[in-house]
């Protein structure tokens, strides 16, 4: 498929997952990737954060990190207001952590200009 991308840590390239298990959030003001599955290069903290600011404020999540160079890459959430509930357990990377190798012109591109179709996911 014309979509199909693979994630790569923006530190290291390592591969952190792929478009196949993607499902791109409605909430546009985090900038980030949602996905359904992802590598065992990705790690997760053991403690649970919280949102001090900005569009996670009040949030409880874990961070998620590179484990081959240690870059934070993004979080996963636990406890969230009602406008992102839908998105509680999924492993979002935030854009500006990770490039994307795009399968069909093998182009290597800032994930933040790439647009993936969307998935609803509220449902």
């Amino acid at each position: 498929p014309a979509e199909c991308a693979v994630f790569h840590c923006l530190g290291c390239w390592t591969v952190l997952g792929d478009s196949l298990q993607l499902c791109a959030p409605e909430a546009s003001q985090l900038d980030f990737l949602a996905c359904f599955k992802v590598t065992s290069d990705v790690v997760w903290e053991d403690s649970l954060l919280v949102g001090l600011e900005g569009p996670l404020l009040g949030c409880a999540y874990k961070g998620l990190f590179c484990r081959s160079c240690g870059l934070s890459v993004g979080f996963i959430l636990y406890s969230a207001a009602s406008d992102l509930a839908h998105l509680r357990g999924l492993f979002c990377f935030f854009k500006n952590s990770i490039v994307c190798y795009l399968l069909e012109n093998q182009m290597i591109i800032e994930a933040s200009k790439v647009d993936f179709p969307a998935v609803t996911l509220k449902e």
